[in-house]
């Protein structure tokens, strides 16, 4: 099933680690096979996970991207998820955490990315985080 992407001018976006950036006006891609796509706003830098819920989700994006090395993205997964689990009490954010690690187990990448966008949002909520975009993946509201 094809892929629609509708660009606004300049997004950039990720398809198989390619950047590439929409032009000047609106547009549109449509993908006709199985790719690696991540928008702008759901690509992470390095230096922006600075929380807990953000380092989980960080090398979920480095195995969805297949950047660098799985086996270290995985390891740094699985480390990152036990410490954020052992610090959550609630139900629900537990049984998401559990949900992300079954996801990231069976390969599900983009899937897991976006229910960890939920502890995201938990954990910001706990810390009393805001953003201007509340579909930022990063804590881009300290810039």
């Amino acid at each position: 099933m094809p892929l629609k992407l509708s660009l606004r001018p300049g997004e950039r976006f990720v398809v198989n680690g390619a950047v590439i950036q929409n032009g000047d006006r609106r547009g549109s891609l449509i993908l006709q096979n199985k790719a690696s796509v991540l928008r702008e706003k759901d690509i992470m830098q390095p230096d922006e996970a600075t929380t807990p819920a953000r380092r989980v989700y960080y090398p979920i994006m480095l195995l969805y991207l297949d950047h660098g090395d799985q086996d270290q993205a995985y390891a740094e997964f699985a480390l990152r998820l036990a410490e954020f689990t052992s610090a959550v009490r609630n139900p629900e954010t537990l049984a998401d955490c559990v949900a992300v690690s079954k996801e990231v187990m069976g390969g599900e990448y983009y899937r897991a990315l976006m229910r960890c966008r939920k502890l995201m949002a938990y954990e910001d909520d706990l810390l009393g985080i805001t953003h201007v975009d509340p579909g930022l993946p990063a804590r881009r509201d300290a810039v």
